[in-house]
């Protein structure tokens, strides 16, 4: 992970996940949703042909975000794995 990400309650959990999965795409559920942050959003967007975004992260800074519906996880998952992406999931 090249670029300094904002160390808000949810990125310190994103970065201590992939710190030890970085090979990874990490899902993170999120309310209704499946979120992916930072260079794995940029790769899942590409994969999955789902939109990539920023939110705020912090103090004027921003971070790649991209997801999708919990109950597409039976569409969205196979393509990460055939994909080659090993995926992890954190529910906070």
């Amino acid at each position: 992970m090249a670029k300094r990400i904002v160390e808000t309650p949810l990125m310190k959990q994103y970065i201590e996940m992939k710190q030890k999965h970085p090979d990874a795409i990490l899902l993170f559920r999120v309310g209704d949703f499946y979120e992916t942050f930072s260079d794995d959003a940029i790769a899942a967007s590409e994969i999955l042909g789902i939109t990539l975004t920023r939110r705020a992260n912090g103090s004027a800074q921003h971070v790649e975000l991209a997801g999708f519906p919990h109950h597409a996880l039976d569409t969205y998952l196979p393509k990460l794995v055939r994909a080659g992406n090993l995926c992890a999931e954190h529910k906070p």
